[in-house]
């Protein structure tokens, strides 16, 4: 769909010219490069699962997790214990991990690097079909 606006010879809209987000008499007005619009990385961790949402690509490198071997389920509900520590990072999916013994859960989804500890039993409740590359230690 074409859209055509005619403007008076050499003006334009301010939003077009300008590259502030308020008009030029706001007290308010900031250029565009001073709003942070990446997604930052953020660790976290709860019922003693580690979880790091968007980590930089110079850390996942750093790990050689694109070299881990990779795993996937659709959508299911199961128990598992973890041996040994896992770290996984989920390409695709959408789960809720119950901790034994805990009534809450940890929900992680593409683009978490998680870690699981030794020892841990729980729950993975899949809503969304993973894709995960992981290791053990």
């Amino acid at each position: 769909m074409a859209s055509s606006f005619a403007f008076a010879s050499g003006t334009s809209p301010s939003f077009l010219a300008s590259n502030t987000l308020k008009p030029k008499h706001s007290p308010l007005r900031r250029p565009l490069a001073a709003i942070n619009i990446r997604s930052e990385s953020m660790a976290t961790e709860k019922l003693g699962i580690k979880v790091e949402t968007n980590p930089s690509e110079s850390k996942l490198s750093q790990h050689g997790v694109r070299q881990w071997p990779k795993w996937g389920c659709p959508p299911s509900k199961f128990p598992w214990t973890y041996s040994s520590k896992e770290t996984c990072y989920l390409l695709e999916g959408k789960v809720k991990v119950y901790p034994d013994g805990s009534n809450d859960f940890v929900e992680i989804g593409a683009g978490d690097l998680v870690e699981f500890p030794k020892g841990m039993s729980c729950t993975w409740e899949v809503s969304v079909a993973v894709d995960k590359h992981y290791k053990f230690e």
